[in-house]
């Protein structure tokens, strides 16, 4: 990656990714399950029938073998035949309901983890997401829950049936001749020798493909997406990203290798020594069938019981394995959970019945580098480069860089030491140079950062005392970019308010002066915009996101105008609609247009984070300072 785009880089493989099962990882998964125990109580009775049903076929071959068939009794052989019909088809209806109840449970946990990964990300500050990639969060989502699904799905119930099977065949082959049980069981030790050798090298293969799935897939999202895809056709980089993704893909194709390769040499290996302790037992048992010590019967159930033994032993053997493989999924997913949010809600939040207006800020400091805690996935670290300031936000430095001249707006602080009111009703321009801090004022307003020092108070009432969903209705932005869902103009007008009527759709359509162009559509309201409203003009996605902030009707507006690079028929019909969406709200603009600066009550000049004069557009410009150099150059001279 070149400029100053974030970049990032795989850790090592290290001693981490080994690290053993841990009970509280145990405990945590167990408790996900705690609603469905009824049903994994059944699931376990269910289990208990099948494999006992399973040890009744061996013992009616002995019979058939030794008394039915030698004694021609007839009766006897027609019951045994019906006895072989009933056991699969019995063993069928087991299996149905087992496959059921498990689908049941693994779904019922899986739909709880999806849902509380999904809550908590929506609970995440903004800056959780300048610091991870969209494309690994939605690896998280998806991958690695339907791993954390087929280990309660599958490895679970398969480790919890094989424990059953081979403690209960044990029982009836220690039953039928001990001395050929112990014969069979002594290969067991080196099941557990192979399954030690070749665990880790699985767990930690498994983690990795998990690691780069997750990296192929955030390639994927950011080259992808219309924003992506059209910068890499317009910079004519289509060999050099397909040369990553295929980077990519190889990776992917080395480490499926690797990890089939290393799971054929483990059940090849495991199968070697499982017939090894078959030829013993048909050994030992046909000497001892010779001399008259048992029938022939009981050696075609012994050898029966053994392929039922040792099929589950292997899979046992193996379970460290496999279980270790679908942690891997389940501490990718808790990974997420755990990290912390650094935008909470209080225990008891305090909601306003109604709003008035009125906007504090009261020596408010902030610095987009002391997060606290980490709140990046740990599967990656991220490396700014050299020549990044600040990384994404203008206006932003890391630590170790010098203190810039005067001349630029680069610093350690976005916001320092930062004072004003908005009354009721009042419009409140922000002004100042690119990277001055107007956009980090605004972002703390509906709290998607909080201030490192001092406070932002609404109503008299510090915005960290407030619910977050009562900030929410309080507060509307129109960004500099307008975000649209591909979906139809309805369904993203509505997701301001779901249960507003078509009478105030048209109303705040017109407010926004988009509704003579919604009624010109074919398909009028239900017209689909496309991805990111691509289908629509720079004007006309940007009159849509008005329409939907009126839609909500806060009481404070938040106007990061979006006008600068619009043509002059759109800047015009945009200005009215906003000229009309500001009247009797509390509204904080970034200007970009004199009209604002001239409707402004007061007018806030921030430069390298600090506001340097305020007043109203007269009086700053009588004063002769940097508002009025400003003036000249940038809001006059493009008037």
């Amino acid at each position: 990656m070149h400029g100053n785009r974030f970049w990032m880089q795989p850790e090592e493989p290290n001693r981490e990714l080994l690290k053993r099962i841990t009970w509280p990882l145990l405990r945590r998964v167990a408790a996900y399950a705690r609603p469905y125990w009824g049903r994994t109580a059944g699931l376990l009775i269910t289990i208990l029938a099948g494999t006992a049903l399973s040890l009744v076929t061996p013992l009616i071959f002995r019979e058939l073998i030794d008394h039915a068939i030698p004694k021609g009794d007839v009766r006897e052989l027609d019951l045994l035949a019906l006895a072989l019909l009933a056991v699969p088809v019995l063993g069928a209806v087991f299996g149905v309901l087992e496959n059921t109840l498990t689908t049941i449970i693994g779904s019922g946990v899986i739909y709880d983890l999806r849902v509380a990964l999904y809550s908590h990300l929506q609970r995440m500050s903004l800056r959780f997401f300048t610091h991870n990639k969209t494309g690994e969060l939605m690896s998280r989502m998806n991958n690695d829950v339907m791993g954390a699904q087929t280990a309660i799905s599958s490895t679970l119930v398969d480790i919890l049936t094989n424990i059953v099977t081979v403690v209960a065949t044990l029982l009836v082959m220690l039953a039928l001749n001990w001395r050929l049980t112990l014969m069979g069981l002594v290969v067991l030790p080196f099941f557990a020798l192979i399954a030690r050798r070749l665990g880790k090298t699985l767990r930690a293969v498994a983690r990795r493909q998990m690691e780069e799935s997750a990296r192929m897939s955030a390639l994927m999202q950011e080259t992808l997406n219309i924003s992506g895809l059209l910068l890499v056709k317009l910079f004519g980089r289509h060999e050099v990203e397909v040369g990553r993704f295929r980077k990519r893909a190889e990776e992917m194709r080395r480490i499926s290798v690797r990890q089939s390769t290393a799971g054929a040499r483990f059940f090849a290996l495991m199968g070697m020594v499982g017939s090894v302790g078959t030829a013993l037992v048909y050994l030992v048992g046909g000497h001892l069938a010779i001399r008259g010590v048992f029938t022939i019967g009981t050696i075609v159930a012994f050898s029966s019981y053994l392929g039922q033994l040792y099929g589950p032993l292997r899979s046992l053997a193996g379970a460290p394995v496999s279980f270790a493989q679908s942690m891997v999924s389940f501490e990718r997913v808790f990974e997420v959970l755990d990290l912390p949010r650094d935008i909470e809600e209080k225990d008891n939040p305090r909601v306003l019945p109604s709003v008035n207006g009125a906007l504090v800020f009261e020596h408010v400091s902030f610095d987009y580098t002391a997060t606290g805690e980490d709140i990046r996935l740990s599967t990656v670290k991220r490396v700014a480069r050299p020549d990044t300031v600040g990384g994404i936000f203008s206006g932003t430095a890391t630590p170790q860089q010098a203190e810039p001249s005067s001349v630029g707006q680069a610093r350690s602080k976005a916001l320092h030491d930062v004072s004003f009111e908005a009354a009721p009703g009042q419009l409140v321009a922000l002004v100042g140079a690119s990277g001055a801090g107007k956009t980090t004022v605004s972002y703390l307003i509906p709290r998607l950062y909080d201030p490192t020092e001092g406070r932002v108070v609404l109503d008299g009432i510090d915005l960290r005392d407030l619910s977050l969903d009562s900030l929410s209705s309080a507060v509307g932005m129109v960004m500099q970019e307008s975000y649209l869902f591909h979906d139809t103009l309805r369904a993203n007008l509505l997701f301001a308010r779901p249960d507003a009527t078509l009478q105030q759709m048209d109303d705040a359509c017109e407010a926004a002066n988009i509704a003579s162009f919604i009624r010109g559509l074919p398909d009028g309201y239900d017209t689909l915009v496309g991805e990111r409203g691509y289908r629509l003009s720079g004007g006309e996605k940007q009159r849509v996101a008005i329409a939907r902030v009126v839609l909500k009707d806060p009481r404070i507006l938040v106007l990061d105008e979006a006008t600068s690079h619009l043509d002059s028929e759109s800047e015009t019909l945009v200005q009215e609609a906003l000229a009309r969406v500001m009247k009797g709200r509390t509204s904080i603009v970034i200007a970009h247009r004199l009209s604002t600066i001239l409707a402004a009550d007061t007018i806030l000049v921030l430069d390298r984070g600090s506001i340097v004069e305020r007043g109203t557009h007269e009086e700053l410009l009588g004063a002769g300072g940097t508002y009025s150099r400003l003036f000249e150059s940038q809001f006059h001279a493009g008037s």
